[in-house]
Protein backbone atom coordinates (compact mmCIF):
# COMPACT_ATOMS: atom_id res chain seq x y z
CA UNK A 1 0.00 0.00 0.00
CA UNK A 2 2.64 2.51 0.83
CA UNK A 3 4.68 1.68 -2.02
CA UNK A 4 1.76 2.26 -4.48
CA UNK A 5 0.82 5.57 -3.07
CA UNK A 6 4.73 6.46 -3.13
CA UNK A 7 4.61 5.54 -6.11
CA UNK A 8 1.87 7.64 -7.21
CA UNK A 9 3.64 10.66 -5.26
CA UNK A 10 6.74 10.29 -7.61
CA UNK A 11 4.61 10.29 -10.56
CA UNK A 12 2.46 12.92 -9.76
CA UNK A 13 5.73 15.10 -8.59
CA UNK A 14 7.58 13.80 -12.23
CA UNK A 15 4.15 14.84 -14.13
CA UNK A 16 4.17 18.33 -12.37
CA UNK A 17 8.17 19.00 -12.82
CA UNK A 18 8.00 18.07 -16.30
CA UNK A 19 5.34 21.18 -16.90
CA UNK A 20 7.22 23.46 -14.82
CA UNK A 21 11.07 23.15 -16.69
CA UNK A 22 9.43 22.50 -19.92
CA UNK A 23 9.58 26.75 -20.05
CA UNK A 24 13.29 27.99 -20.09
CA UNK A 25 14.24 30.66 -17.58
CA UNK A 26 12.49 34.25 -18.47
CA UNK A 27 15.29 36.76 -20.33
CA UNK A 28 16.86 39.46 -17.86
CA UNK A 29 17.71 42.65 -18.48
CA UNK A 30 20.30 43.13 -20.63
CA UNK A 31 20.21 39.65 -22.65
CA UNK A 32 20.18 39.63 -26.25
CA UNK A 33 17.23 39.13 -28.60
CA UNK A 34 16.70 35.62 -28.55
CA UNK A 35 18.27 34.39 -32.32
CA UNK A 36 15.20 31.99 -33.64
CA UNK A 37 15.61 32.66 -36.96
CA UNK A 38 12.67 30.35 -38.42
CA UNK A 39 9.91 32.38 -40.03
CA UNK A 40 6.55 31.66 -38.88
CA UNK A 41 3.24 32.39 -40.51
CA UNK A 42 1.61 35.85 -40.15
CA UNK A 43 -2.14 35.68 -39.15
CA UNK A 44 -2.06 39.43 -40.33
CA UNK A 45 -0.82 39.37 -43.81
CA UNK A 46 -0.90 35.87 -44.57
CA UNK A 47 3.04 35.95 -45.28
CA UNK A 48 5.58 34.16 -43.46
CA UNK A 49 8.44 35.77 -41.67
CA UNK A 50 10.83 35.71 -38.76
CA UNK A 51 9.95 37.75 -35.88
CA UNK A 52 12.95 39.83 -35.79
CA UNK A 53 12.52 41.60 -39.35
CA UNK A 54 10.03 44.02 -37.78
CA UNK A 55 12.60 45.62 -35.36
CA UNK A 56 12.59 49.44 -36.12
CA UNK A 57 15.20 51.99 -35.68
CA UNK A 58 14.89 52.27 -31.81
CA UNK A 59 14.09 48.57 -30.85
CA UNK A 60 11.66 46.17 -31.45
CA UNK A 61 8.86 45.43 -28.90
CA UNK A 62 7.35 41.79 -28.52
CA UNK A 63 4.14 40.90 -26.88
CA UNK A 64 2.73 37.44 -26.33
CA UNK A 65 -0.64 37.56 -26.84
CA UNK A 66 -3.68 35.33 -27.66
CA UNK A 67 -7.18 35.23 -29.07
CA UNK A 68 -9.69 34.75 -25.93
CA UNK A 69 -7.68 34.75 -23.01
CA UNK A 70 -9.81 37.33 -20.66
CA UNK A 71 -6.63 39.38 -19.24
CA UNK A 72 -5.69 40.11 -23.28
CA UNK A 73 -9.54 40.96 -23.91
CA UNK A 74 -9.52 43.43 -21.45
CA UNK A 75 -6.77 45.09 -22.14
CA UNK A 76 -7.59 45.11 -26.10
CA UNK A 77 -7.48 49.00 -26.10
CA UNK A 78 -4.48 48.82 -23.94
CA UNK A 79 -2.72 46.71 -26.83
CA UNK A 80 -3.94 48.98 -29.61
CA UNK A 81 -2.60 52.45 -27.81
CA UNK A 82 0.63 50.36 -27.57
CA UNK A 83 1.31 49.36 -31.12
CA UNK A 84 0.33 53.11 -31.86
CA UNK A 85 3.02 55.02 -29.39
CA UNK A 86 5.57 52.00 -30.51
CA UNK A 87 5.21 52.81 -34.06
CA UNK A 88 5.59 56.47 -33.23
CA UNK A 89 8.63 56.43 -31.97
CA UNK A 90 10.08 54.15 -34.17
CA UNK A 91 10.02 50.51 -32.18
CA UNK A 92 9.16 47.68 -34.27
CA UNK A 93 6.07 45.52 -32.66
CA UNK A 94 5.52 41.83 -33.22
CA UNK A 95 2.50 40.00 -31.34
CA UNK A 96 2.95 36.28 -30.99
CA UNK A 97 0.80 33.40 -30.20
CA UNK A 98 1.99 30.36 -28.61
CA UNK A 99 -0.81 28.63 -26.76
CA UNK A 100 0.17 25.97 -29.11
CA UNK A 101 -2.10 23.43 -26.71
CA UNK A 102 -5.44 24.81 -28.28
CA UNK A 103 -3.76 25.34 -32.04
CA UNK A 104 -7.09 23.17 -33.32
CA UNK A 105 -8.92 25.36 -31.30
CA UNK A 106 -9.65 28.94 -29.90
CA UNK A 107 -6.05 30.01 -31.29
CA UNK A 108 -6.08 27.88 -34.60
CA UNK A 109 -4.57 30.23 -37.65
CA UNK A 110 -7.86 30.93 -39.03
CA UNK A 111 -8.79 32.19 -35.57
CA UNK A 112 -5.74 34.25 -35.62
CA UNK A 113 -6.53 35.58 -38.28
CA UNK A 114 -10.31 36.37 -37.67
CA UNK A 115 -9.08 38.02 -34.35
CA UNK A 116 -6.01 40.07 -36.44
CA UNK A 117 -8.95 41.68 -38.58
CA UNK A 118 -10.88 42.14 -35.49
CA UNK A 119 -8.72 44.29 -33.82
CA UNK A 120 -7.36 46.20 -36.86
CA UNK A 121 -3.83 45.02 -36.37
CA UNK A 122 -0.99 46.75 -38.27
CA UNK A 123 1.58 44.51 -37.08
CA UNK A 124 2.55 40.77 -37.44
CA UNK A 125 0.43 38.40 -35.30
CA UNK A 126 2.74 35.38 -35.33
CA UNK A 127 2.19 31.83 -34.91
CA UNK A 128 4.57 29.91 -32.36
CA UNK A 129 4.87 26.72 -33.38
CA UNK A 130 5.96 24.27 -30.44
CA UNK A 131 5.33 27.47 -28.11
CA UNK A 132 9.26 27.62 -29.82
CA UNK A 133 9.50 31.34 -29.20
CA UNK A 134 8.05 31.44 -25.60
CA UNK A 135 10.66 28.89 -24.08
CA UNK A 136 13.36 31.27 -26.04
CA UNK A 137 12.17 34.13 -24.15
CA UNK A 138 10.66 32.29 -20.94
CA UNK A 139 7.66 33.76 -21.57
CA UNK A 140 4.56 32.62 -19.25
CA UNK A 141 1.45 34.93 -19.65
CA UNK A 142 -1.22 36.51 -22.19
CA UNK A 143 -0.43 39.41 -22.55
CA UNK A 144 3.26 39.67 -21.52
CA UNK A 145 5.84 42.23 -23.40
CA UNK A 146 9.15 42.14 -23.88
CA UNK A 147 10.81 45.39 -24.78
CA UNK A 148 14.08 45.80 -26.64
CA UNK A 149 16.84 48.47 -27.53
CA UNK A 150 18.76 49.52 -31.01
CA UNK A 151 21.13 47.08 -29.93
CA UNK A 152 18.83 44.28 -29.37
CA UNK A 153 18.94 43.85 -25.48
CA UNK A 154 15.86 43.78 -23.44
CA UNK A 155 15.30 46.87 -21.39
CA UNK A 156 11.82 45.85 -20.21
CA UNK A 157 9.66 43.27 -19.84
CA UNK A 158 6.49 42.44 -17.98
CA UNK A 159 3.14 43.95 -17.66
CA UNK A 160 2.21 46.87 -19.93
CA UNK A 161 -0.30 48.87 -16.97
CA UNK A 162 -0.28 48.47 -13.51
CA UNK A 163 -3.27 47.06 -13.05
CA UNK A 164 -3.81 44.83 -16.03
CA UNK A 165 -7.34 43.32 -14.32
CA UNK A 166 -8.70 46.27 -14.56
CA UNK A 167 -7.13 48.01 -17.24
CA UNK A 168 -9.60 51.26 -17.05
CA UNK A 169 -8.48 51.85 -13.72
CA UNK A 170 -4.99 52.07 -14.37
CA UNK A 171 -2.39 54.72 -12.92
CA UNK A 172 0.81 54.19 -14.86
CA UNK A 173 1.90 52.55 -18.66
CA UNK A 174 5.12 50.86 -17.60
CA UNK A 175 5.37 50.17 -21.45
CA UNK A 176 5.14 53.74 -22.78
CA UNK A 177 7.64 54.77 -19.69
CA UNK A 178 10.07 51.85 -20.84
CA UNK A 179 9.61 53.03 -24.79
CA UNK A 180 10.12 57.19 -23.61
CA UNK A 181 13.27 55.54 -21.70
CA UNK A 182 14.85 53.61 -24.67
CA UNK A 183 14.17 56.89 -27.10
CA UNK A 184 15.99 58.99 -24.87
CA UNK A 185 18.90 56.24 -24.35
CA UNK A 186 18.18 55.66 -20.69
CA UNK A 187 17.36 52.86 -18.85
CA UNK A 188 13.69 51.78 -17.88
CA UNK A 189 12.50 52.32 -14.69
CA UNK A 190 11.39 50.03 -13.49
CA UNK A 191 13.11 47.56 -15.84
CA UNK A 192 10.90 44.24 -14.74
CA UNK A 193 7.03 44.46 -13.51
CA UNK A 194 5.42 41.07 -12.66
CA UNK A 195 3.10 40.15 -15.88
CA UNK A 196 -0.23 39.03 -14.89
CA UNK A 197 -2.88 36.92 -17.08
CA UNK A 198 -3.65 33.65 -18.62
CA UNK A 199 -0.57 31.09 -18.79
CA UNK A 200 0.61 30.28 -22.08
CA UNK A 201 -0.74 26.49 -23.31
CA UNK A 202 2.38 24.89 -24.44
CA UNK A 203 1.78 21.26 -25.56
Amino acid sequence: MKKGMLSLALLAATLLSGNTFAQKKSLQPGDMVPAVNETMKNAGAGTDMAYQKVAGKNGLLVIFSCNTCPFVVKNESTISKTLEYAKSNNIGVAIINSNEAKREGDDSYDAMKKYARTQSYSVPYLVDNDSKLADAFGANHTPEVFLFDKNNKLVYKGAMNDNPGNPQDAKEMYIFSAIDAVVAGKTPNPQTTKSIGCSIKRK
